[in-house]
């Protein structure tokens, strides 16, 4: 009798033993998977990052060369810095460019903007004019400083 319990006995430390090591291997397993996937998400928002920075550098530089108009660069810039969340560092470092980014950020485009009065496109017009007029030597000067601040992240991507 007393034989026969021991045994009993054994066979369930042997089995929970066994469990407890099946349910080892699994916790394992999950935290290797979670580890790799954030690591995966980690190089994805590096990715990310690194392709935004590209794009306000390619931008900055496009509109030292007279290839991009310096609102819709302007505009361009600014939202970039908002999908990088940079915005608030943004607007420190290049006041001029946000402060036009502030004024033009709310006008339409594109079909909003077809559909606008005449009257109400050429006031808009007349708003953005006279801020350009006004920002045009600060902003390309704070445009040379993006273009020279984000070209070493531009450069590591190509």
């Amino acid at each position: 009798m007393t034989n026969s319990l021991l045994l009993i006995g054994s066979l369930v430390i042997i089995a929970l033993a066994t469990y407890a090591g099946f349910l080892l291997m699994k916790l394992r397993q999950q935290t290797q998977a979670q580890q790799a996937k954030l690591a995966e998400q980690q190089q994805a928002a590096l990715q990310r990052e690194q392709a935004i920075t590209t794009d306000i550098h390619y931008i900055a530089t496009a509109m030292l060369e007279e290839r991009c108009e310096l609102s819709e660069g302007v505009m361009r810039i600014g939202k970039l810095f908002a999908i990088a969340n940079l915005a608030e560092q943004a607007t420190a470092n290049y006041p001029a460019l946000f402060e036009h980014f502030a004024l033009i950020e709310s006008h339409p485009i594109m079909e909003a903007r077809k559909a606008l009065p005449k009257k109400q496109r050429m006031q808009l017009d007349l708003t953005r004019m006279k801020s350009e007029s006004a920002l045009e030597a600060r902003i390309l000067q704070e445009a040379k400083q993006i273009a020279e601040t984000y070209q070493v992240t531009a450069n590591e991507n190509h």
